[in-house]
């Protein structure tokens, strides 16, 4: 048995039968949906549990841990979730990136649901967690907007900052850059980059989950609204702007990678 399949909607309308990858196949099978859930709760709960944690360590032994090294972390996190299962299911771990590969035509819409659903999940289980442990100490590591920052300047640096990180996801999984398992590298190293530079004025969270789950948590929304209006509007600019170096979406590699390239076993 070859790894091509035919697709059903082909036989239904008559058309010529065209044969589509294994991995292709696999993700339209409903049967392994939970695998792609459960690494997105997975992925979201391991970023979410070491952003939030690091504040939370902080308030809890006293002992500081530097910005650069609290920002490291999600970036070297997300790294890792994408090198380690990536393949399973795309590795999003943020309901901007699910939305921006939809609108690139890279994933489906009727897949997006499921996946934010999942995020949240997985960013509410790592608060949780951390809660039923410590407490709710500190800030929590909520993402504030800093010191005489207002929360619109706030949330266009999160504009800002999500939109490169999209731009980062969309090129390197492009047919035109694929750069494999590299752009975990790409991703993590952006992640942290941003972080370094801008922690200080938004908390550079870039992700609605990364902010949504603490405050909820904690039993603040404040400033929620900014870390989901701000990383939207990002992605919705970083859309645009792989439209404009790379024309529309849908190319193969962008949709193996968005999709997950797990394939099934052959007998």
């Amino acid at each position: 048995m070859t790894a091509a399949h035919v697709r059903p909607e082909d036989l239904s309308s008559g058309a010529e039968p065209k044969a589509e990858p294994g991995w292709a196949h696999d993700f339209r099978d409903t049967s392994r949906w939970w695998r792609r859930v459960f690494a997105e709760v997975l992925g979201t709960f391991l970023l979410v549990v070491g952003g939030v944690g690091s504040s939370v360590a902080v308030s809890v032994t006293g002992m500081p841990i530097s910005r650069a090294a609290a920002v490291t972390v999600p970036g070297l996190t997300v790294m890792a979730v994408i090198l380690f299962m990536g393949k399973v299911g795309g590795a999003h771990l943020n309901p901007v990136v699910s939305i921006a590969f939809a609108l690139r035509r890279d994933f489906p819409w009727w897949r997006v649901p499921g996946y934010v659903v999942s995020q949240v999940i997985g960013g509410l289980l790592a608060c949780l967690f951390l809660w039923a442990v410590f407490g709710t100490p500190g800030k929590f590591g909520a993402t504030v907007p800093g010191h005489s920052v207002s929360d619109l300047q706030a949330m266009l640096v999160e504009l800002a900052l999500t939109m490169g990180l999209v731009s980062v996801i969309l090129g390197t999984a492009s047919s035109a850059q694929n750069v494999g398992g590299l752009s975990a590298l790409a991703v993590g190293g952006y992640i942290a980059l941003a972080g370094l530079w801008a922690d200080p004025l938004s908390g550079a969270s870039m992700n609605p989950v990364r902010s949504f789950a603490p405050d909820l948590v904690r039993g603040n929304l404040t400033h929620t609204w900014l870390y989901v209006v701000g990383p939207l509007l990002g992605a919705l600019v970083a859309v645009l702007f792989a439209y404009i170096l790379r024309g529309a979406g849908g190319d193969a590699e962008a949709t193996r990678a968005a999709q997950g390239g797990q394939s099934r076993p052959q007998p």
